[in-house]
């Protein structure tokens, strides 16, 4: 039988659990604010001039405004919309169906940011563009840049659009993009650049 600690005094937990547990506080602190940094406030530059402004798809009506804005203040005459026909995108397929000009869209294969990323190289290389303002949610530009990096020689410059989530979601992005991008580092979306 084990024996009861005297009077006003608590059991205190076993060692290794005291530093099992003092470990895995300090984990989840790093990586909270190491996800903070890469996803809730990612470092960018500004966007100079360039030769076509991307905006990536999903939370489209987010982005495109965000993407329409930047052309507009002229940092490009292109405007590249990635078309995938889901509706979180349907902001962005509505303009793709309009057919307008000094507007080119185009559907990733597959329907990935890693697809869009291929895609995006593919489109810089043929156009001959060699400067290019990618926009996508403040979550997404870690990732998205390090997916257009491994797959364009073009200079990418991100421009974040601000999503409308609380603290849980939140959570859940940095637990999502965390994962996405360890994926993008064990497995390149492009072996070389398109």
């Amino acid at each position: 039988m084990s024996e009861s600690p005297p009077p006003g005094q608590r059991r205190r937990l076993p060692r290794s659990l005291r530093v099992a547990c003092m470990l895995l506080v300090t984990g989840v602190t790093a990586w909270l604010v190491l996800a903070w940094t890469l996803f809730y406030d990612p470092p960018l530059r500004p966007a100079g001039r360039a030769d076509a402004v991307v905006v990536l798809a999903g939370a489209a009506a987010e982005r495109l405004p965000v993407g329409q804005d930047l052309v507009d203040d002229g940092v490009a005459d292109e405007l590249v919309l990635s078309s995938t026909g889901l509706p979180g995108n349907a902001a962005a397929d509505a303009v793709c169906a309009d057919e307008r000009p000094r507007t080119t869209c185009f559907v990733p294969d597959p329907l990935t940011t890693r697809g869009e990323a291929r895609a995006v190289a593919a489109l810089a290389r043929d156009n001959g563009w060699d400067e290019i303002v990618v926009v996508t949610s403040t979550y997404h530009v870690t990732r998205a840049s390090m997916n257009l990096a491994q797959c364009s020689e073009a200079d990418i410059t991100m421009a974040r659009s601000e999503p409308d989530i609380g603290p849980f979601g939140w959570l859940a992005r940095f637990v999502e993009e965390s994962t996405a991008l360890a994926a993008s580092v064990i497995r390149p979306a492009c072996a070389r650049p398109v």
